[in-house]
C-alpha cells in the first residue's frame, strides 16, 4: 500500500503526541519537506495508450477518457480527465476510439498528443 506524504501527516496531526516523547507533526513535515520538494521537480513521465473518449470540454480543456491500465504513468484502469490543449481536440468527438499521449507533471495529468483511431 502506498501513502501520501500529505496523509501521513494528517495521521500524525490527529494523534496525541505532543509532550510524550514522540517527535511532533511540525518535526516531521519539516524533515520531509526536502524530499518531497525534490519528487515534485522530477522530470515529467510520458506514455502513449489508447481509450475511447467520454467527456469533452474544450472551453476548459479537459478530456475525459477511459482506458486500460497505464503501467508508466501508474494508473489503473480507469476514466480520467486529462488537461488538453483545445486544438488537439479537433475532429474528436464523444464515443471516440483514440490513441494518445499523456504526460505527468508535478502531479497533473496532461494530453501532449491526441489522434483518432
Amino acid at each position: 500500500m502506498r501513502f501520501r506524504v500529505s496523509h501521513i501527516l494528517n495521521i500524525l496531526a490527529a494523534a496525541p503526541l505532543a509532550g510524550h516523547g514522540i517527535i511532533a507533526p511540525a518535526a516531521v513535515a519539516a524533515a520531509l519537506a526536502l524530499p518531497v520538494t525534490a519528487a515534485a521537480q522530477a522530470q515529467p513521465v510520458q506514455a502513449q495508450a489508447s481509450g475511447q473518449v467520454v467527456r469533452i470540454d474544450a472551453a476548459a480543456g479537459k478530456i475525459a477518457i477511459r482506458h486500460d491500465a497505464i503501467s508508466k504513468l501508474e494508473l489503473p484502469a480507469m476514466t480520467l480527465v486529462y488537461r488538453v490543449d483545445p486544438a488537439l481536440l479537433s475532429g474528436i468527438a464523444v464515443g471516440d476510439a483514440v490513441d494518445f499521449t499523456a504526460q505527468r507533471a508535478s502531479g497533473r495529468y496532461q494530453i501532449t498528443a491526441l489522434k483518432k483511431q
